[in-house]
């Protein structure tokens, strides 16, 4: 009973982290309708960052954070400005499929960067708390998990009252449910895609700080969480933050009790098969609106 307790709180804690990874590949794609192939790569530059920091300047990941965020920021910012505008104002129709050749292919480029700076090694950061775990009646919680969903909880927390409190909150918003109407209102909607594929690369940052004390580093990392972040989006509905939150604490479930109680090679497996009955049942996610 208490490895089934405790592999459901670790499972938890590892989808809310999930969760925050998708959200913020949701919001880019609630707004701006594009599919963005290199967010994974985007998390794997902020991961090496974050890495870099430490060994070099000898700051802890949960501070450097504040830099791998506003880094991962203008970073996001720049590459929505330089390359994926052009695209979204010279191709109409075809935008889409283009954006996705050229986030694939960046993704591509930042790998191959990375395996040329830094090797192909796995790499891992030491910490005061990198490895601890709380012993709560004997239950384990590993001490970085529950730090890294706390934040992230907090972080999707702050990102609704900005989106709904602020005017350039209500703009993105606006945007993301009527673009040719928003544009009526005075929004410049291509400005709002610029700041929220901004959010979006700073949430990012964010969550390599929360991932770098207990997960490993390498060029291609984020490929993995790609994957598993365009299944959540689709499982959660997509552009629905609340739904990509959800359904990360879903997958962790899946992953953490399918390698607890099943085979672990099946785990992958059974997140697509419940991946596809979800689509086949419900295609608009778990909290995606119908569209009429």
């Amino acid at each position: 009973m208490l490895s089934f307790i405790e592999a459901t709180i670790n499972g938890i804690l590892m989808g809310g982290l999930y969760g925050f990874i998708a959200v913020s590949l949701s919001l880019i794609f609630g707004v701006a309708k594009i599919v963005n192939f290199a967010h994974g790569a985007f998390l794997m530059v902020a991961m090496f960052l974050v890495y870099w920091i430490l060994v070099l300047l000898k700051i802890d990941p949960y501070v450097s954070a504040v830099l791998a965020a506003v880094f991962l920021f203008f970073f996001g910012y720049f590459f929505q400005n330089v390359f994926i505008e052009p695209i979204l104002r010279r191709e109409k129709e075809t935008a889409p499929l283009t954006v996705i050749l050229l986030t694939s292919g960046l993704m591509l480029v930042l790998e191959n960067v990375a395996l040329l700076l830094f090797g192909a090694d796995y790499r891992m950061v030491k910490t005061s708390y990198t490895g601890k775990v709380w012993d709560i009646g004997g239950l384990l919680i590993v001490q970085p998990r529950l730090i890294g969903f706390i934040l992230s909880l907090f972080l999707i927390f702050l990102t609704e009252i900005y989106l709904r409190k602020t005017n350039l909150g209500r703009a993105i918003r606006a945007t993301s449910q009527d673009r040719e109407a928003a544009r009526l209102m005075g929004i410049d909607d291509y400005k709002v895609y610029k700041v929220v594929f901004g959010i979006g690369s700073t949430m990012l940052g964010f969550a390599a700080s929360f991932l770098v004390p207990f997960y490993f580093i390498h060029p291609a990392i984020g490929e993995l969480f790609v994957l598993k972040s365009f299944v959540i989006v689709v499982l959660g509905g997509l552009g629905s933050i609340s739904g990509a939150f959800l359904a990360g604490i879903i997958v962790g479930l899946i992953e953490s009790l399918g390698a607890q109680f099943i085979n672990s090679a099946m785990v992958e497996s059974l997140i697509f098969i419940i991946f596809i009955a979800c689509l086949v049942v419900r295609p608009t996610g778990l909290l995606g609106k119908q569209r009429e």
